[in-house]
């Protein structure tokens, strides 16, 4: 069966090629066709189940209604529900997804933008893994549309942005725990230890031990290779246990730390809370429903996800729009649940 060109329906109609691309582009009452002619061409196109050539068509109007995404692993819980959300808000505005992960390197990040930009994306949502902002700052430069998640770079470069206030997020949860009574609080974090989010985690973390006066041991503050968690904090928390000083509690940077975490805490047949209290930096569901449940710092995933887009949409759509009007810090919220229990004397 032939395939159904422009050209056969404006024949067929008596009418040019432009004046059917204007009305199937939606620019019929802008150009002063007539809504009857306007019918017409739709009504034809329908029954002759007419396919717009996508390719064409984004040439001519400049774009491609599809945006990226860069994440550091999509295998991340919270990396896959941010994908889930973003994907959902981007069929709200008629546009397609395309999801990358980093895996928490720089070379790959670079080179999967330069990858989205030739296939001609027209904006990027990132959450960055970069040392070096290089990259981003081209970005900017060319007034390409993008914004950050998650992690951004507030000293050194002025973009658009949607994050969390980590610093605060993990200062209460320390201080939750001092509340409680722990005074040897452990910090399992992860490396690259450069990202804004996980650098203010371990800041707030820190800052509230010293406002309570705890000293600062700095081996309490241990770094999970990104590569290998669950024997990274196995590792680690065999050391901790072996300390003189007794360790009571630990502040998970992320929840795969914290999955990690409990599995090794259960291994070595130590009790939640009764022998060590845990908190969880983001929550999942099922936290709520284990035994004991978690106690976590929930970000708000969609209200993030969700003013990514409409920034993105409104820069896509305006090229005027300024970064400074568009940069977002949320709160958390810490969930006390059974985990990050009170110290028995």
């Amino acid at each position: 069966m032939k395939k159904i060109k422009l050209e056969d329906i404006a024949k067929k109609i008596g009418v040019s090629k432009t004046l059917v691309s204007m009305v199937l582009n939606g620019l019929g009452d802008k150009n002063g066709i007539k809504k009857e002619t306007q019918e017409k061409v739709m009504a034809l196109c329908k029954k002759l189940d007419y396919k717009p050539n996508k390719i064409a068509r984004s040439l001519r109007l400049g774009k491609t209604n599809t945006i990226g995404l860069i994440v550091a692993d999509i295998s991340n819980i919270f990396y896959a529900k941010m994908a889930r959300s973003v994907e959902d808000y981007c069929n709200k505005y008629g546009y397609n997804l395309i999801i990358c992960s980093s895996d928490e390197k720089d070379a790959k990040e670079a080179s999967i933008i330069k990858m989205l930009k030739e296939k001609q994306v027209d904006g990027l949502i990132i959450s960055s893994t970069l040392i070096d902002n290089t990259e981003i700052v081209a970005l900017k430069n060319e007034h390409f549309p993008f914004v950050l998640v998650d992690r951004y770079f507030p000293e050194v470069l002025n973009t658009n942005y949607v994050v969390v206030d980590n610093y605060h997020g993990a200062y209460s949860a320390v201080n939750h725990l001092i509340k409680n009574g722990h005074q040897t609080i452990a910090m399992l974090t992860i490396s690259p230890a450069h990202i804004t989010s996980v650098r203010d985690r371990n800041k707030g973390y820190t800052d509230a031990l010293l406002k309570a006066g705890i000293n600062n041991d700095h081996y309490l503050l241990c770094q999970i290779p990104f590569e290998n968690i669950e024997q990274g904090v196995e590792t680690e928390i065999k050391k901790l246990l072996s300390y003189q000083k007794k360790v009571t509690a630990i502040l998970a940077v992320n929840q795969n730390i914290a999955i990690a975490a409990i599995k090794a805490l259960r291994k070595l047949n130590i009790e939640i809370p009764k022998e060590i209290s845990l908190i969880s930096f983001d929550d999942l569901p099922f936290f709520e429903i284990m035994n004991p449940s978690i106690t976590a710092i929930a970000q708000p995933l969609d209200t993030i996800c969700k003013n990514a887009i409409e920034i993105l949409m409104t820069e896509i759509n305006n090229k005027s729009f300024t970064p400074e009007k568009s940069q977002l810090v949320l709160p958390t919220e810490l969930i006390v649940r059974n985990s990050s229990g009170i110290i028995k004397n």
